[in-house]
């Protein structure tokens, strides 16, 4: 047998020993309230077809991208597909990344310089952190979505820094484990009064919020707000990569000097194709998914009501609404019975979320049925009951 590290086997056997040591699964048999596939995009048929077509126009095979988007990479398809989301998201240029933990992690390791400030909120995504921490600037939290901490940072880093330092405040306009949303008028007034740069991440916003899905920024008016927006193709967009949306000055710096955009293979045609697709699906016919979905969300939260639930969850509009059980054994318990009774429930796990911060965390989507959803909250009525 191949010697392994001792101290990486010390690792995995505290993880084990804490029921926090994470596996890979298949419950694609299970009714999902679990994927970030909110509006069934990754279940569409129609959207091959629709893919098929666009590559057939070009009349040219092309199965990968052959190389980095700055060798031989950057195909057609790229160029189509940045400006209809420049369009789309009504912006000056995009920037498509291989994923949101690429897009996350260029943008951040390579825009704030040394001596400059980020300021995020304490809730941030994983690839969000590890940016920072690649990059040359100083990273500072802010207490999860409050308008006072953050002004009070950017008072403090106002008046400690040198006069030429940059300060970056950084949120999501969704949280993935919380389902919540920052108050982003009143970060953009407080971005401004210091003379800031606001970066937000619209993952979970896009498909879901806004006219045709566009995102919240575009929802509340507040694009000329935002140096960038990350908006990501996995989740509500149900495909894959990602892009960074700013003006044509941000896009040439990130061609030049994004490490994950540079020293990476591009996207095949293919994957482009379908990411063009359904965003003309979000253009033609997004309303009925989106209006259902809204549907959908206001039915869970009537029942959570009369379930006497209310309690249990942290307060959310979006589709992700998460119940915080402390505890890994607990809320590994309260899932596996989820799965036993025929629903794709996952639990999200510390160190994922904080200790004692442990949490069901429930994704309504817009082909959940009222049934399903009101069966879903019944059980977890009965289990709570039970524990």
């Amino acid at each position: 047998m191949v010697r392994f590290p001792k101290k990486i086997t010390v690792k995995l056997a505290q993880r084990e020993g804490a029921n926090a040591l994470r596996s890979l699964i298949d419950n694609g048999h299970l009714i999902d309230f679990s994927s970030n596939d909110y509006l069934g995009f990754a279940r569409d048929a129609s959207l091959n077809e629709r893919t098929s077509e666009i590559l057939a126009d070009k009349r040219k095979i092309r199965n990968g991208a052959t190389g980095s988007r700055l060798l031989t990479g950057n195909h057609s398809y790229y160029t189509a597909l940045e400006a209809k989301l420049a369009a789309f998201h009504q912006t000056e240029a995009a920037l498509v990344f291989n994923s949101g933990y690429d897009a996350n992690v260029g943008f951040f390791s390579a825009v704030p310089q040394r001596g400059d400030i980020v300021l995020y909120d304490e809730y941030i995504h994983a690839s969000i952190r590890d940016g920072i921490n690649l990059g040359n600037a100083k990273g500072f939290k802010f207490k999860h979505n409050s308008l006072t901490d953050l002004e009070r940072r950017c008072k403090v880093e106002r008046s400690q820094s040198t006069s030429n330092a940059e300060i970056y405040i950084v949120t999501e306009s969704v949280f993935s484990m919380d389902g919540d949303s920052p108050d982003l008028k009143g970060m953009a007034e407080i971005n401004e009064k210091y003379n800031c740069f606001f970066v937000v991440d619209e993952a979970h916003a896009l498909g879901v919020f806004g006219k045709k899905g566009a995102g919240l920024i575009q929802q509340m008016g507040l694009e000329e707000a935002v140096f960038a927006r990350i908006v990501t193709f996995g989740k509500a967009i149900g495909v894959h990569g990602a892009a960074i949306l700013g003006s044509g000055s941000l896009k040439a710096y990130l061609v030049n000097f994004a490490r994950s955009f540079i020293y990476t293979t591009g996207l095949p045609p293919h994957a482009i194709a379908l990411i063009s697709a359904v965003y003309g699906k979000l253009e033609e016919d997004n309303q009925t998914k989106k209006a259902q979905l809204h549907e959908n969300i206001n039915y869970f939260e009537q029942q959570v009501e009369s379930l006497n639930l209310k309690s249990l969850f942290i307060q959310s509009v979006s589709a992700i609404h998460c119940c915080v059980f402390s505890g890994n054994d607990r809320v590994r318990s309260m899932a596996e019975r989820f799965q036993n009774e025929g629903f794709d429930i996952r639990p999200i796990l510390s160190p994922t979320v904080p200790k004692g911060e442990e949490r069901l965390r429930i994704c309504i989507h817009s082909f959940n049925t009222k049934k399903e959803i009101r069966k879903v909250l019944q059980l977890l009525a009965i289990f709570t009951e039970e524990v």
